[in-house]
């Protein structure tokens, strides 16, 4: 949430990023991150803008990517929530509308 709020037009790919590991890091997962907040979704699977530490360029309107901050638990698991969003004028929007709910099968 905290990545898609931070979403609009002239901020930069590295600060969505700063923003979901912000959270991540307050819960305690600062050493369990380890891959960018997300990645452009368009020709290819993986492609510009790259949503991570470093990557200046600023969002534009029309600009269409992936959220899916994870964390990783060495020898444990791994999870990520995966959301496809573009960028308009007034924030994101959501491109999917899968469920945030934590599911628990046993």
């Amino acid at each position: 949430r905290a990545a898609f709020g931070a979403v609009r037009p002239g901020v930069s790919c590295q600060e969505v990023d700063r923003a979901a590991r912000a959270v991540l890091e307050e819960a305690g997962h600062a050493g369990h991150v380890a891959h960018r907040t997300g990645h452009g979704v368009g020709v290819t699977t993986h492609e510009p803008p790259y949503l991570g530490e470093g990557e200046e360029q600023p969002l534009e309107p029309g600009m269409c990517f992936s959220i899916e901050p994870g964390i990783h638990l060495p020898d444990r698991f791994g999870v990520r929530i995966e959301d496809v969003v573009t960028c308009t004028e007034d924030g994101a929007r959501r491109l999917n509308t899968t469920s945030h709910e934590l599911v628990i099968v046993r």
